[in-house]
């Protein structure tokens, strides 16, 4: 379960203009990358299909060096909190993307993969600006690393030619999305809960406020 917590306020906290929010926007810029070296590839397995698996592992693989570099050296920031899931969405979306235009990747997994990750994204950036962080549960960080690792696998040029490294990324993939899935639906019904415990606390509060001042009068 994920509970939220304060963000800092508008205007405090340290300077956005660090390392780890740099290395989140150079993986913002990968992105569409990955994909053109893919669409250029046209399944060919030629130099620009390395590329792009290249450049997606090594997007991925900055997301734990952001995120602990910010940590480490307290530059943990609102912008690197927005920016970070964005870069990780527009890197997977993208490259899933690609991969089902040619025909690598069934359309279904990449649509309900899309929904998910764009869905709760937004949701996150929203509760971001009413004051709270929604930190990722287990069931999220698990489904980001199977769909790391699965889209790795399936840019791989191996993938295209040798038949047990394509199905063993279809069989990632089918986790993956499994696993898409179920934290996606485990985030709305923590955030259902958690609406309803704070709509709660406020209902309390003014039933103990109007009692106040019944017993005052």
């Amino acid at each position: 379960m994920t509970t939220p917590t304060a963000a800092h306020a508008p205007g405090t906290g340290p300077s956005p203009w660090n390392l780890p929010n740099l290395i989140t926007v150079v993986r913002i810029l990968f992105a569409p990358a990955v994909l053109v070296l893919l669409l250029v590839d046209v399944d060919a397995g030629g130099a620009a299909r390395w590329w792009a698996t290249g450049l997606f592992i090594a997007a991925m693989a900055s997301d734990g060096v952001d995120g602990h570099l910010a940590r480490s050296r307290g530059q943990v920031t609102d912008f690197g909190k927005i920016a970070d899931p964005i870069a990780d969405k527009g890197m997977t979306g993208l490259a899933l993307i690609g991969l089902s235009v040619l025909g690598d990747v069934w359309w279904i997994v990449t649509i309900l993969i899309l929904l998910r990750e764009v869905g709760i994204t937004v949701y996150r950036i929203v509760a971001l600006r009413a004051g709270l962080v929604i930190p990722a549960s287990r069931a999220g960080k698990l489904k980001t690393v199977v769909q790391s690792v699965a889209i790795a696998v399936a840019l791989s040029p191996f993938a295209l030619h040798i038949g047990w490294m394509r199905w063993t990324a279809w069989v990632l993939l089918g986790a993956a999305v499994v696993l898409t899935v179920y934290s996606g639906v485990t985030y709305i019904v923590d955030a259902v809960r958690g609406h309803r415990q704070r709509a709660a606390g406020t209902d309390a509060t003014g039933a103990t406020g109007a009692s106040g001042e019944e017993g005052r009068a």
